[in-house]
């Protein structure tokens, strides 16, 4: 006969069970578990964090290449009609920027963090395709989030990818003439996928030379 009821000696296990993944995934990410109980997620054997953002970082390298050819689809990293033609770099930052803002507007309990996004790929549509046919809005960024009292890599780097359906035609300027423009649903789409991002489980990448000498 067990010495413990039943239901207790679950929630023994279970207990067990997350102190040894957290084990396993590392000196770091255990130690933060036992300091910091905001990284348990209740319940699973998981390590979740609840995030106080204090700073967004986004970056929009310059040598990522701009195309305002109106074509089909441009080879290019950096597609946007949603502005008037200036400065591509300047747009796409304020708008990952005003969307990583949206995403974390309600964050402001747990580990204070900053968050870095490094932009891969913006790739909305041109003239051509969204009056005549829609297509895709794609982006992709390295996103990092450190935590702001040491700097301290809690999460990533790691790839995000949004592939949102974009309309064309006559749905294009429907949504248009009740002001649901390319910038609006871009902005949109990219905050409800940041905000699913940031409340995964962190995973802490291994620098390279790490990851090839445990190969």
């Amino acid at each position: 006969m067990s010495m413990f009821p039943l239901p207790k000696l679950r929630l023994i296990c279970g207990g067990a069970a997350i102190l040894l993944m957290a084990a396993c995934g590392g000196g770091d990410l255990a130690t933060r578990a036992a300091s910091d109980p905001a990284l348990f997620a209740a319940g699973s054997g998981a390590i979740a964090v609840d995030y106080a953002v204090k700073d967004i970082n986004v970056t929009v390298p310059e040598h990522l290449k701009v195309s305002e050819a109106n074509m089909y689809y441009p080879i290019a990293d950096i597609v946007w009609r949603g502005d008037p033609r200036g400065d591509r770099y300047a747009q796409v930052d304020a708008i990952l920027t005003d969307a990583f803002k949206s995403a974390t507007s309600g964050m402001k309990a747990g580990v204070p963090v900053t968050i870095e996004a490094e932009v891969v790929r913006f790739h909305a549509l041109t003239e051509k395709t969204r009056y005549m046919m829609g297509g895709t809005f794609s982006t992709k960024f390295m996103m990092t989030v450190r935590d702001a009292r040491t700097g301290a890599i809690i999460d990533g780097p790691r790839l995000v990818v949004d592939d949102t359906k974009a309309a064309g035609g006559e749905l294009a300027l429907q949504e248009e003439a009740r002001g649901l423009t390319q910038k609006i649903v871009v902005t949109q789409a990219l905050a409800a996928r940041i905000a699913m991002e940031l409340r995964r489980p962190a995973v802490v990448s291994a620098p390279q030379g790490e990851a090839m000498a445990g190969l």
